[in-house]
């Protein structure tokens, strides 16, 4: 692969970690977060996806979820694997974030797989997505213990991803822009754990 095509590929990862899939992490822990207030509240706020034409919501899953998200994690596992942490150009604090967002990222491929496998592949055979099926799920301790995991990665690899997006787009150039880009991504990963931890704790 030629620089200039890296160059590319890797603004492409860059871009759709941020856009569609940061934005649907956000959206999904959301909805999940309806769980806290009981079951019928989280069923009545999925169930409102079912008043979407099937045809219609297979496009967006895959054009707008699935597509870059199998990209974006594919390409990832690459990076992760070929990538070594810039330790001239940043701290080491900085490597230290390279390190865990490449950690993150491999183990996010391996927690998505398996909870599309638990949910929308066990949709498809005909099981329902709802309530329930959460509950089932995390009734299993270690069951449990995997999505907080996946949770904290995935919110962890979605913030710090944001910082490394808003420097390498140009946005962050100077080290005050991206020391205070830090803290502001900082706290974004710690709300939307909470989020995500809670919504998922409800299921227990």
């Amino acid at each position: 692969m030629s620089k200039n095509q890296e160059f590319y590929w890797r603004r492409l990862h860059s871009l759709l970690g941020v856009i569609p899939v940061g934005l649907f992490l956000v959206f999904h822990l959301s909805l999940n977060f309806t769980a806290t207030g009981g079951e019928e509240a989280y069923n009545n706020a999925t169930g409102l996806m079912e008043l979407v034409p099937h045809w219609l919501l297979l496009i967006v899953e895959w054009v707008v979820i699935y597509i870059p998200l199998l990209f974006h994690g594919l390409y990832g596992v690459y990076i992760a694997f070929t990538a070594t942490p810039n330790v001239k150009r940043f701290s080491t604090f900085r490597n230290w974030m390279f390190v865990i967002q490449r950690f993150t990222g491999v183990f996010l491929v391996i927690f998505i797989a398996w909870h599309i496998f638990q949910t929308r592949i066990q949709k498809a055979l005909g099981a329902e997505v709802n309530f329930n099926m959460m509950e089932e799920i995390v009734a299993n301790p270690w069951m449990l213990g995997f999505y907080i995991v996946g949770i904290l990665a995935a919110t962890f690899h979605l913030a710090n991803g944001l910082w490394a997006f808003l420097v390498s787009w140009g946005i962050t150039q100077s080290p005050k822009s991206q020391k205070i880009a830090t803290y502001i991504t900082m706290v974004l990963f710690v709300v939307i754990s909470i989020v995500g931890v809670a919504a998922i704790l409800a299921f227990v």
